[in-house]
C-alpha cells in the first residue's frame, strides 16, 4: 500500500532497493512500475531488486530506473534454510505461510556482540590489553584469521606476552553469553494447523513479536473468511513462543476508536509485556477558519 509514497522519495537516488517477498511478488511489483510514464528517466536513478522467496529457491529481478523500470531476471539461488538475507549486523529468516495466496513471515536476529566477562579473563589469568581490539576485530569477521594472537598473561607482579594458537577458542572461554536480540513478525495469515506449526517453529522466544490481531473473539467467523486471526489465535500463538514483547497490530477498522476491546481479550504468558500502538485518529475535516493559514502569502 505504501509502495507509491516509498518510490516518490527514493527513484532519483544512485542506490538499490531490495525488496523480499512471495512467490509472485515480481510481477506485482511490476505492474505497479508500469503504472507511470518513466519518460524522464536518468543513469542515476536507483534500482529495485526483488527476491521471490519459493520454497527451495529464490528468483532475483531487477527493475532499473534508468530503463523506466523494466524487469530483467538476474539469477536463481539455490536455498537450503530459511535465510534470506546476512550481513554483519542480523540475519533475516522467512518461512512461508498461507493467506488463500503465499505470504512470508520474518524472524529478525541480531548478530552476537563481542562481550568480554571479566571474572573469566580473572579465571584465564588474563589482562586486558591491546590484544582484545585484535581478539575483537577477529571476532567479527569470523575468525578467519587462524594465526596465534599473542595475550598479556598475568604473573601476579605484571605481565607476559604469550602466544595462543586458537584465538575463537580463547574468546569462546572469556566470552560473556547473551542471547542476541530478535524481532518476529507475522501478518496476512489464517489460523491453520500448517500456519502455526511453521509460525511457532520460526518464532520461538523472539524478543518481541509483532503480530496482527484483527478480530475479536465473537467475530471469528470474519476471521477465518478472511484469513485473518483473532484475539483468541494470538493467545494461542504467543503461549507456545513465549515473547519478551507483544507488539498486536493490523487491528481491524471495526474498532477503530475502542482498540481497548482487542487488548483486553490479550492473555499474555508469563514474562510477556504488552506494547500498545497509539489509539488510530481519524482527521478532522479542514474548517473554514483554517483555510486563512494555507494561503500562500507574498
Amino acid at each position: 500500500m505504501g509502495f507509491d509514497h516509498l518510490l516518490r522519495h527514493v527513484h532519483v537516488a544512485s542506490r538499490t532497493l531490495s525488496f523480499y517477498g512471495p512467490p509472485g511478488i515480481a510481477e506485482r511489483i511490476g505492474h505497479k512500475l508500469a503504472g507511470y510514464d518513466w519518460n524522464l528517466t536518468e543513469d542515476s536513478w536507483c534500482s529495485i531488486a526483488v527476491c521471490e522467496v519459493h520454497p527451495h529457491r529464490i528468483e532475483q529481478f531487477e527493475f532499473a530506473g534508468s530503463r523506466g523500470f523494466t524487469a530483467e531476471r538476474t539469477q536463481t539461488l539455490p536455498r537450503s534454510d530459511r535465510i534470506i538475507y546476512r550481513s554483519r549486523h542480523l540475519q533475516v529468516e522467512a518461512e512461508l505461510c498461507d493467506h488463500k495466496i503465499p505470504v512470508l513471515i520474518f524472524r529478525v536476529t541480531e548478530a552476537g556482540s563481542f562481550l568480554i566477562d571479566r571474572q573469566c579473563l580473572h579465571a584465564e589469568r588474563l589482562l586486558p590489553g591491546p590484544w582484545l581490539r585484535e581478539l575483537k576485530k577477529r571476532f567479527y569477521d569470523g575468525f578467519r584469521d587462524t594465526g596465534p594472537i599473542e595475550v598479556w598473561r598475568d604473573t601476579g607482579s605484571g605481565y607476559r606476552i604469550e602466544k595462543v594458537e586458537d584465538a575463537a577458542a580463547l574468546y569462546r572461554r572469556v566470552c560473556r553469553v547473551v542471547a542476541p536480540a530478535s524481532i518476529g513478525y507475522l501478518c496476512d495469515l489464517g489460523m491453520t494447523s500448517a500456519n502455526l506449526d511453521r509460525v511457532c517453529d520460526l518464532l520461538q522466544g523472539v524478543t518481541l513479536l509483532v503480530a496482527e490481531c484483527t478480530f475479536l473473539a465473537a467475530d471469528r467467523d470474519k476471521a477465518r473468511n478472511s484469513a485473518h486471526l483473532c484475539t483468541t489465535d494470538l493467545n494461542r500463538i504467543s503461549g507456545q513462543i513465549k515473547p519478551d514483547l507483544l507488539l498486536p497490530m493490523h487491528l481491524s477498522k471495526s474498532y477503530i476508536g475502542e482498540p481497548q476491546r482487542l487488548y483486553a481479550e490479550l492473555e499474555l504468558p508469563p514474562g510477556t509485556r504488552l506494547i500498545q500502538l497509539p489509539d488510530y485518529m481519524t482527521p478532522r475535516p479542514l474548517l473554514p477558519g483554517d483555510l486563512p493559514a494555507l494561503v500562500c502569502r507574498r
